[in-house]
This record gives structure tokens, sequence and C-alpha cells, in this order.
């Protein structure tokens, strides 16, 4: 699977762990950024990996910042995005199953381990189609409705 990643600074040691983990288990992983610990704005990195997989050059992308709210709040922003801030397995399976997210947002207080963990849910769930996608039709009409009023 090709999966996005991005992070702020507070994000950027798990985005690092992550992305090494990612690849060991043979996903093509794009990295947009930050590259340091140096501080930065969340924004700027969220904006790329949503739009980068609205365009469908990746399947699924990732974002981590403090909490992971920023993240989420921003690359909802973009048309065509359904990002879930998750904090634990069964919210990242339930973000899969029932509303489809392409993008999850983590916490950098997150441990390794329970970042994977969380990863793998939301991964390996596939999303519910019968059941969920008449829910997930209308958020994209509500998105259709504000993006003609521009």
């Amino acid at each position: 699977m090709k999966i996005v990643i991005g992070s702020d600074h507070q994000g950027f040691k798990l985005k690092v762990e992550l992305k090494e983990k990612l690849q060991k288990l043979n996903h093509e992983v794009g990295d947009f950024g930050c590259f340091s610990e140096e501080s930065c704005d969340y924004p700027d990195y969220a904006v790329q990996v949503a739009e980068a997989v609205a365009r469908g050059e990746y399947n699924k992308g990732i974002l981590i910042c403090k909490s992971g709210i920023g993240m989420s709040i921003t690359a909802n922003k973009v048309p065509g995005i359904l990002a879930a801030l998750v904090r634990d397995e069964e919210m990242a399976k339930l973000a899969s199953e029932h509303n489809n997210a392409n993008i999850i947002c983590l916490s950098s207080n997150l441990d390794q381990k329970r970042m994977m963990n969380i990863v793998a849910s939301w991964l390996n769930t596939p999303f519910g189609w019968e059941r969920h996608l008449r829910r997930i039709n209308k958020i994209k009409e509500i998105e259709n409705k504000y993006l003609k009023q521009k």
C-alpha cells in the first residue's frame, strides 16, 4: 500500500519510527516532513499530505502532531479527505470500518508499540460498505454544498 506521512516538530521522532516500521511491512511510504525537531507549523505538512491523498497519489495518510487535533482539523479542509483523530485501536478500527477515513491523525504522546497497534488496526480493517456508505455520501453532500458556495 502507498502511505504518505507527515508531522510537525512534536511528532518528528514518532514519524521516523513509523516510517521505518511501515517500510519493514513492505508499504511504500512517502514522507512530506517535517525533517527535524525545529519548531514548525503543522498546517504546512497536513495540507501536503491531504492533497496527495485527495489526488490519489497515495492510498492513505498518517499525520502526527502534539495532540493530533490540529492535523485533523487542517486535513479535513481538503475536499475528499476523511481524516480521523484516533487515540486507540478501537477508534482506528471504527475510523476505517464506519467512516472510511483515508487519513488518521495521531498524538505524539503515543509510544511506538501503541502507535503501531493503532495503525495496524486502521490498515487492516475494511470499510463496511453497505451499512455505512449512506452516511459517507451525506458527508460528501455537505462538502459539495459548501464548495459550490465559493
